[in-house]
């Protein structure tokens, strides 16, 4: 019988190494099992004096196929050798971690005493957890209010949750008092910066028939269903007094922020029209709004169709307003995101601007102390860094150059700088830095967490920036992933990773490219290329795929895999691909026009862009890539550009993967793909997932994509393996002690 492939039965004692991949000494290669066992941190939560921080770790529990999270502190000034944990129940969560107003105690979030999640406060410094509410239907958020005095929280029926105070004093001996009361429930609520006033959205209505059919079982899902517009109140904390702000008919409360002064607050507002309001693209219909607080007078910033603002942002001192939206305003496209700013009470006054010749997009991250610089992370080629964005010149200058995908961001309460940060042999973790000139000092950061530190004890592949010449000679770029144990000289089977989107991109992070590093154990090197529609690489090259979605994308990611082949570091012979998404679509194009892959997998992939059309739950976008014709005046130029047109041509193995239920790509578009596929005699399995998200929601399930997936390009691009065997994946769950695997070049 012939052996089976090397990272498919995982755990394992001991493993053999590939013949083209040998180890370091006391190294292993990464498993999928490993990937699934990888620990997470969060919700960091900095103490009022700068001191601490509290943030939770996330631990799976692969045999339940479940997470457990607890809460953790550590030193800003230590790091990570300060760390220590605070909570430990075993099958119960402790979320939400926040300090008391003194910094003396904190706060968070569990389901430790029932099937309910309630509020418990605790020292830091030691001690037993004291639990502080009881609400039946359990907590849904909460917070102090600025000026400590009191704790809010919401509680209540779905739908119908509605606030309690509990005086910060006496948290455990007071009794909770109700302060909203609204037939429909509270949305989103943030305290007034001086304490007195809760700001909240509400829903005009409740639908009392709604909640009863649900309850007796009817559960038919009304698509866009007919739902109230929302309004926004405001509630006094010590009267418990109500009242109404923002009540027009012409938007829908989406959002809304104050500023640091109390004299603005800042909406969103969505569309009145179901169709409009009521759908994943409802952005492009909302607009901007801006309230006086003192007179109650609301200003309409912006009054674009199909145009997406981010949410507005004030500045420090009160003078400045800003949000960002697309380059071109005037009508739907997919310009590159600029800032547009002025000052807040210059009513009726123009936007300026800023970043105009900076070719990547631009947001409000979070301000400079001084309100003359905004600061904002953004993509450049393989890397995201910090950038810098000057208030009265809007000139932008990077202030990082990581090899890395770094994210800068700060606590709005303590001013905190939080650094998070992936390479590509370091999971991801977060520093600290004194103050942001301090960031591109690398020397200056304070690591805080290292929630897997049995990484480094994993034999990594190297990775690589490489950059090509495409077919129509443009320069492209992407990641690059040798095969642990690399010789220069020895040619290895590739794997093309084909990232989603299309407007992202693959950057020096760890284990991307739908666990590359797994593979790179394996004996595959493994290209994650930035194929036009890709971001990071500037406006043009995001956009070169509009009005012919597949064509030039194809051609940069083949002229990649040729370069390679030049290069003498992968054999042509022996290649396969595989994406999810987008990366789905370029698997399924790849399939139609040529038959130089062994194996293809596709994740979640579309194949007649006029069928999909509908069954997504988006359209505008798919549009405006194809051209931007209507679907129903003009067939032909989105069947042109589906796979499906040339589907007679496929000849490559394909594996197909999709979740039942998923929105974004739905799976007729794979049962599609699955049936041409039989029909025409190629070799092919449809694996569909339970679920109703794009992505696969089931942890067991993901493994199963993985190992299946591999085993399938093992068995068809190196001619090892049995293709894909469920004991590969039961096996898995033997313990420790599982088999011994082997894997030949």
């Amino acid at each position: 019988m012939r052996s089976l492939p090397v990272a498919l039965i995982l755990p394992v004692a001991v493993l053999a190494l590939p013949l083209d991949a040998p180890l370091a000494a006391q190294q292993r290669p990464l498993t999928f099992m490993d990937v699934q066992e990888m620990k997470r941190a969060g919700s960091w939560t900095p103490s009022p004096d700068g001191a601490w921080m509290l943030y939770t770790v996330t631990t799976p529990d692969w045999e339940e196929a479940e997470s457990q999270t607890d809460i953790h502190l550590v030193s800003l000034d230590e790091g990570v050798s300060s760390s220590r944990q605070l909570t430990y129940t075993e099958d119960k969560n402790e979320t939400s971690p926040t300090w008391g107003p003194d910094g003396s105690f904190f706060l968070f979030s569990s389901n430790r005493d029932g099937d309910e999640n309630q509020l418990y406060m605790m020292r830091h410094d030691g001690g037993e957890a004291r639990k502080i509410t009881d609400a039946e239907e359990g907590v849904s958020g909460f917070a102090f209010s600025p000026d400590g005095g009191w704790l809010v929280y919401r509680s209540g029926e779905s739908n119908q949750e509605q606030l309690y105070r509990l005086p910060a004093d006496d948290l455990a001996g007071a009794e909770p008092e109700q302060m909203t009361d609204g037939e429909a429930g509270v949305d989103q609520w943030n305290f007034a910066p001086d304490g007195s006033r809760v700001y909240f959205a509400r829903p005009d209505a409740f639908d009392e028939d709604e909640k009863k059919r649900r309850e007796e079982g009817f559960t038919v899902d009304v698509r866009n269903a007919i739902t109230p517009l929302s309004s926004l109140w405001s509630v006094d904390v010590e009267s418990a007094t109500e009242e109404r702000l923002a009540d027009d008919p012409s938007y829908s409360i989406n959002n809304f922020t104050i500023s640091d002064d109390g004299r603005w607050i800042g909406i969103t507002g969505g569309s009145p029209e179901r169709y409009e309001r009521n759908i994943t693209g409802q952005r492009l219909y909302a607009d901007l709004y801006l309230m006086e607080v003192a007179t109650g007078e609301i200003e309409r910033l912006t009054d674009n169709y199909e145009v997406g603002e981010g949410g507005l942002s004030f500045s420090p001192d009160g003078r400045w307003i800003a949000f960002s939206a697309p380059d071109e305003m005037e009508r739907y496209s997919m310009t590159d995101n600029r800032v547009y700013i002025r000052e807040v009470g210059d009513r009726g006054g123009a936007f300026r601007k800023l970043g105009a010749d900076f070719d990547q997009s631009s947001s409000v991250g979070f301000w400079s102390e001084d309100s003359n610089t905004i600061y904002f992370n953004a993509g450049v080629k393989v890397t995201t860094q910090l950038h810098a964005l000057d208030v009265e010149t809007g000139a932008v200058r990077q202030l990082t150059d990581e090899r890395a995908a770094l994210s800068v961001s700060r606590d709005d309460d303590t001013g905190t700088l939080l650094l998070n940060y992936s390479d590509p042999k370091t999971p991801p973790t977060v520093f600290t830095v004194a103050s942001v000139n301090d960031v591109p000092d690398r020397s200056a950061w304070t690591q805080l967490v290292d929630v897997n530190p049995y990484v480094r004890d994993i034999a990594l592949g190297e990775e690589a920036e490489i950059d090509w010449r495409s077919s129509d000679g443009k320069m492209v770029g992407g990641v690059l992933v040798y095969p642990v144990g690399y010789e220069e000289g020895t040619r290895y089977p590739l794997i093309v990773a084909i990232h989603g989107g299309p407007a992202s991109a693959d950057v020096l992070r760890f284990n991307g490219g739908y666990s590359a590093q797994v593979y790179a154990g394996a004996g595959y090197a493994v290209l994650k290329p930035n194929y036009r529609g890709s971001r990071n690489y500037g406006n043009a090259h995001r956009t070169d795929i509009v009005g012919d979605y597949f064509t030039m994308g194809y051609e940069d990611i083949m002229a990649g895999v040729d370069y390679l082949i030049d290069e003498g570091i992968v054999d042509g012979d022996r290649m396969g691909a595989l994406g999810w998404s987008a990366g789905g679509h370029w698997s399924n194009w790849i399939l139609t026009q040529t038959d130089r892959f062994k194996a293809i997998s596709s994740g979640a992939g579309t194949m007649n862009w006029i069928s999909m059309y509908a069954q997504s739950d988006v359209q505008r976008n798919r549009q405006f890539y194809v051209g931007d014709g209507f679907l129903y005046e003009d067939f032909d130029t989105y069947f042109d550009q589906s796979p499906l047109k040339y589907i007679a041509n496929a000849v490559t193995p394909t594996m197909v993967h999709v979740v039942e239920g998923d929105p974004r790509v739905p799976s007729p578009q794979s049962v599609e793909l699955h049936m041409a596929l039989k029909k025409l005699g190629v070799p092919t399995e449809l694996f569909m997932y339970p679920g109703r998200s794009h992505g696969i929601p089931d942890p067991r399930n993901r493994l199963v994509k993985a190992v299946s997936e591999m085993a399938w390009m093992d068995y068809y691009v190196r001619g090892i393996g049995e293709n894909f065997q469920w004991r590969q994946v039961l096996e898995t769950l033997e313990g420790e002690e599982g088999p011994t695997v082997v894997s030949e070049r």
